[in-house]
């Protein structure tokens, strides 16, 4: 007779400072049973893992992936055919820009119990430990998420970045660093004056944070200047004013 199926724990393991991480995330990430994690999960996190558990890496950074999200499915399903808890371990927070969402529909549609433990998702975090509020009353009343890199297979033809140039006071946009020139370009074509604040945090809430800050017009030469690279978060608009000094 096989045994019951066990559960899979979507698990955000916050933007890197292990003080950020959820009590209930630190608790499954401590007794699960086999654990499955990506590239952004910081050392000190990992280090929360027992050395009984069974460890899969599946790290994806900027185009280079050690599995494809086809076959970090398939290992998640195996993995719990035999293991009661399984957590699968993503930085930040697994339904921002995590692709949490296509993994819990994946699982659920083969019969997978799954459940979702929200993290602190860089983009709040980031800014928060650089001094950039995103919100500020005398600033900014909006702020947009954004991703700066889209997959091929999107569902639109590409981001409106004209719509939220205008429509948002703060822009917040992840993993755009190597599409910098470009985002700027889109930014500026649609009316963001080139004197906008910008501020980029690498390496958020860790020790090895740094923060790289400039005008729109200028951002990207700053940037290749310093050989600034990812992983890194991108805040546009006056609140970027407010970075601590780069």
């Amino acid at each position: 007779m096989p045994l019951p199926r066990g559960k899979v724990y979507l698990v955000g393991a916050g933007p890197g400072d292990p003080g950020l991480l959820t009590v209930r995330g630190k608790t499954l990430i401590e007794h699960c049973d086999a654990i499955v994690y990506d590239a952004l999960v910081s050392p000190e996190i990992l280090a929360l893992i027992s050395p009984h558990t069974e460890r899969l890496y599946a790290g994806k950074r900027s185009g280079r992936h050690s599995l494809t999200q086809d076959e970090i499915t398939e290992q998640l399903i195996a993995l719990v055919e035999r293991h009661a808890s399984v957590v699968r371990l993503k930085g930040g927070d697994p339904f921002i820009f995590g692709r949490g969402g296509e993994e819990v529909a994946a699982l659920r549609a083969a019969g997978v119990a799954v459940e979702v433990v929200p993290g602190i998702t860089a983009g709040i975090a980031a800014p928060a430990y650089a001094g950039i509020p995103l919100t500020h009353r005398d600033m900014s009343a909006s702020v947009a998420f954004v991703t700066g890199h889209e997959a091929v297979e999107t569902y639109r033809p590409e981001i409106r970045w004209g719509e939220l140039a205008r429509g948002a006071e703060t822009l917040v946009i992840y993993m755009g660093v190597l599409q910098i020139e470009s985002i700027v370009e889109r930014l500026l074509a649609a009316g963001r004056a080139p004197e906008t604040p910008v501020a980029l945090i690498r390496w958020g809430t860790t020790p090895r944070q740094e923060v790289l800050t400039g005008i729109l017009d200028t951002i990207a030469q700053r940037v290749r200047e310093a050989d600034f690279e990812p992983p890194a978060v991108i805040v546009v608009g006056e609140v970027a004013r407010l970075a601590d000094s780069d």
